[in-house]
């Protein structure tokens, strides 16, 4: 490998150690790391146990008999195929739907901090393809992002200490649905009967990452 290729890789993708046994990886940008998720949830990479998806990272976790460069290796090329827009496109899956009742308590709040109308707000949450990028705060919280969306709203300056479950959210570019009764500072814009995260389930979580999502109005899912 040349020493230009290896300097590409580098900026396409650092990877740190995390332990004996484990990776944090770092892409360079968001399209990088939302193609290198997708691909390690299609095609797992040989030798990679599990990966956890965050805002920025992923943390991969390896089996102890594997040669961790080999993996290094397999997960550059990856990286850089995503960078490159070269991944094989994924197969067609079909999106979450979502039924939404928009009558959350922040609605109009919201709709005014972006300058737009709540009928506005609504068409933006229901016409856009939400991405989970990530699952994190509690079981089944899917950090869904769009940035087609065009919804960026700060937290609220006071978080409520009980979000009932089943919560439509908008909070820092992401919108969420809470799986449980929790405290929360997001912006609640409406509610939904779906259940997030449910044990009686075989895959608990509704969501995983990578998973598409549209919000739909209630009576029309």
């Amino acid at each position: 490998m040349s020493e230009t290729s290896t300097l590409r890789d580098v900026r396409v993708l650092r990877i740190l150690p995390a332990g004996d046994r484990a990776l944090q990886l770092v892409p360079a940008d968001a399209d990088t790391l939302a193609g290198l998720v997708d691909e390690l949830a299609r095609r797992p990479i040989e030798g990679v146990r599990d990966f956890l998806p965050a805002a920025q990272t992923v943390l991969v976790t390896l089996d102890p008999r594997v040669r961790v460069d080999k993996v290094e290796a397999r997960l550059r090329e990856v990286a850089e195929a995503a960078a490159t827009h070269r991944l094989e496109p994924a197969g067609a899956t079909e999106a979450v739907r979502i039924p939404v009742r928009y009558d959350g308590a922040d609605l109009a709040e919201t709709a005014a901090l972006l300058n737009i109308s709540v009928p506005d707000l609504i068409e933006r949450h229901t016409g856009a393809e939400w991405r989970c990028t990530f699952i994190g705060f509690a079981p089944g919280f899917g950090y869904l992002e769009s940035p087609e969306a065009g919804l960026t709203v700060p937290r609220r300056a006071q978080s409520r200490t009980v979000v009932p479950a089943g919560s439509v959210a908008l909070a820092g570019g992401y919108s969420a649905v809470y799986p449980r009764s929790t405290p929360g500072g997001w912006r609640i814009i409406g509610t939904t009967e779906l259940r997030m995260w449910d044990l009686e389930r075989p895959e608990p979580a509704l969501l995983r990452p990578g998973a598409r999502v549209r919000f739909v109005r209630a009576g029309e899912a």
